[in-house]
């Protein structure tokens, strides 16, 4: 069974002032493939390193978990996701130069930056599945795969801000604008 390493970041509630309550709750619950970390008042950062049939069964039990032992918690962020030229370097062993003369000779179907800026952010999944597709590199399927599943969840939690007027009207105008 594959083996998956990614990182559940949650607000936590107002309501408890000290951090160490939660981690004693977790402990209680049984969280044994996690790193729990407290660094920032008001949040909780927990790295699984998980077995699961699939990146999506590893996250998405993570998150319920986590929800189910401390409810009030509300889901911040799910990484791998967002990254910059370094941190793809770093996981595929190779310079960080390497990766950025790769995306700035890479052409039209180089990923676009999410920020372009110092430095820029790309989702990781993007530019993971362009470096197989486009230039045949290996790539660790379950990275793939966890950078896809977690894309995916922190859009979906982005587009939940969405006002749901809004979400109808961008619904429309995206379906008039894009091709099918």
């Amino acid at each position: 069974m594959p083996n998956y390493d990614f990182t559940v970041t949650f607000n936590l509630p107002d309501t408890e002032p000290h951090p160490s309550h939660y981690v004693d709750v977790l402990q209680m619950n049984g969280f044994d493939d996690a790193l729990v970390g407290v660094g920032r008042f008001g949040k909780i950062a927990l790295n699984f390193t998980r077995d699961a049939s699939s990146a999506a069964e590893a996250v998405y039990s993570a998150i319920a978990d986590v929800k189910r032992a401390i409810p009030e918690a509300k889901l911040i962020e799910v990484s791998p996701d967002l990254t910059s030229i370094t941190d793809v370097a770093k996981r595929l062993g190779c310079t960080r130069q390497n990766i950025r003369n790769l995306l700035m000779t890479g052409g039209a179907n180089s990923p676009n930056p999410v920020y372009k800026g110092t430095p820029s952010i790309w989702h990781l999944s993007d530019i993971l599945t362009w470096l197989v597709q486009e230039k045949h590199y290996k790539v660790d399927s379950e990275l793939l795969e966890l950078a896809q599943v977690n894309r995916d969840l922190n859009t979906i939690r982005e587009w939940q801000r969405v006002d749901v007027e809004r979400q109808r009207e961008l619904e429309s105008l995206f379906t008039r604008l894009l091709p099918a």
